[in-house]
């Protein structure tokens, strides 16, 4: 695939970034569109590997390793280099119902495991996608595909992040009749409300959404399952219902002060600024401004430098990422070998933005919060922490222990938690009665969608926690197969 020494010949380029100090004065995307000749000689990178690990799409060690979709990431690359792009975006098409969101936010595991990256950098394929589906609205290749038939089967998917999504489009162009229930004011989910405008433009999303819409999928907003509609109204109109929630509950930290004014989730922060953004109604009281503020973020990962890309904009004073390992080394160590994913340190397009802005990456390691302190008026004022280092305790096992003499105080009026996820909320599943796992999650027996409850499905981060958003297209791909398979047998619903 691709020119047979391109490997040899060019090097890894990334596409174009914006200026960082320029970009923050704005919300629009902070990458530049990549000329044609800069990915088809990308593409001739993409050697002839004869087994491609770039889309073996497995977990390694507990990261994901190539991409869980099985993209025919070498044949696409091949059809670039050869300027074939038409080509190249029917072959991507095959597998990826949206190369448009995992080309701009996807962590791209397929990289990783690249067997170029063997020995040199990575073919860029998370940007060649990108360019090919871009290319492919720019010349009008990507229309409305209406199925010639309808089957009289009608599915209820309840929510509308990338799960959700994949399962309506495959079911759709299958000719079933599918209805998406979403809760916010928008389609989309996480796509929308919890990735910021500058890494995806929301514009996007809505172009999607509209296509889905054009191609006969129905979109019902603002209705939540449970107070607007009911499962068992659900369960007697439609053939299936799927359960595509997401595992939207936030980790929370138990501190002393936590309930200081000034104290919120990274997702609640995130998605208010998007909705002023988009113009949506947000109260004043609802609105979280860092303008002008000293600003936290305990978790270091993604949805943490979402939050400090996220305060630059709204010129906070200051900002401050609190991680609690140490920092990442710069190339791969004995333990974390190709193909799994490189678990190495990178600097994130916020960390950039930060660095140009206030002079210094915003990152700290090894960093414990101890406390959070409040004025008189319960206002958040001030933060608390310690160092913290690995070493062996009296069993031999290695533990992360306080470093005396390194306590802190830090300056803040706005922290952001940024931790993590436990799971799905459970209101919604507790109402259709399906059962959950220890840890929260959805139950479905082993390689199956189908949960405890007759014709109700779960896929997406309700049934496997908290992921990346190419496992979601995965899970939404699989569960309407599988309810496809479950339809072939089954009379459509009474009166349909």
């Amino acid at each position: 695939m691709g020119k047979p020494t391109g490997f040899l010949d060019y090097k890894r380029e990334d596409i174009h970034e914006r200026d960082p100090k320029k970009r923050v004065k704005d919300w629009n995307e902070y990458t530049l569109p990549a000329p044609d000749s800069l990915m088809e000689r990308q593409g001739a990178r993409c050697m002839d590997c004869a087994t491609p690990f770039c889309h073996i799409g497995m977990e390694i060690n507990g990261m994901t390793s190539g991409c869980p979709i099985h993209n025919l990431i070498p044949e696409w690359n091949d059809l670039v280099y050869r300027g074939r792009w038409k080509e190249a975006l029917d072959r991507l098409m095959k597998t990826n119902n949206f190369p448009e969101f995992t080309g701009r936010v996807c962590p791209a595991p397929c990289e990783g495991s690249c067997t170029v990256e063997i020995s040199e950098p990575a073919v860029t394929i998370k940007n060649i996608e990108r360019a090919i589906i871009d290319k492919g609205f720019e010349n009008g290749w990507i229309t409305p595909r209406i199925p010639g038939s309808r089957t009289g089967k009608r599915i209820a998917i309840v929510g509308s992040g990338p799960a959700g999504l994949a399962a309506a489009d495959q079911l759709n162009q299958a000719g079933h009749t599918v209805t998406v229930y979403e809760r916010a004011d928008r389609a989309g989910g996480l796509l929308v409300y919890g990735i910021p405008n500058m890494k995806l433009d929301k514009g996007i999303v809505e172009r999607r959404i509209d296509l889905l819409r054009q191609e006969g999928i129905e979109f019902v907003l603002n209705t939540e399952i449970g107070r607007d509609v009911s499962p068992e109204q659900l369960r007697a109109e439609y053939d299936a219902v799927i359960l595509c929630t997401g595992a939207q509950k936030q980790r929370d930290l138990e501190l002393e002060g936590r309930d200081a004014v000034g104290v919120h989730f990274a997702m609640d922060y995130l998605t208010v600024s998007t909705q002023r953004l988009l113009g949506s109604q947000v109260p004043d009281e609802k609105y979280i401004d860092a303008a002008g503020k000293d600003v936290i973020v305990i978790g270091g990962g993604d949805t943490g430098a979402d939050c400090v890309a996220t305060a630059l904009r709204q010129k906070c004073r200051s900002v401050v990422q609190f991680g609690k390992y140490p920092k990442l080394p710069g190339s791969r160590t004995p333990d974390n070998m190709w193909p799994e994913l490189p678990n190495i340190f990178t600097l994130d397009y916020a960390y950039e933005e930060a660095a140009a802005v206030h002079g210094e990456d915003p990152r700290q390691y090894s960093v414990q919060t101890k406390k959070l302190v409040a004025d008189a008026d319960g206002t958040l004022k001030e933060l608390h922490t310690v160092q913290m280092e690995k070493a062996l305790n009296e069993n031999g096992e290695w533990v992360m222990q306080e470093v005396l003499g390194t306590e802190r105080i830090w300056p803040a009026q706005l922290v952001f938690i940024a931790i993590g996820f436990e799971g799905p909320e459970q209101p919604v599943l507790s109402a259709f009665g399906v059962k959950t796992t220890a840890n929260r999650r959805v139950a479905t027996a082993s390689s199956s969608y189908q949960t405890n409850v007759d014709g109700v499905f779960a896929a997406g981060d309700a049934r496997r926690g908290q992921s990346l958003i190419v496992w979601a297209i995965r899970e939404g791909r699989e569960v309407a197969a599988e309810v496809e398979s479950s339809l072939s047998a089954v009379p459509a619903a009474v009166g349909q």
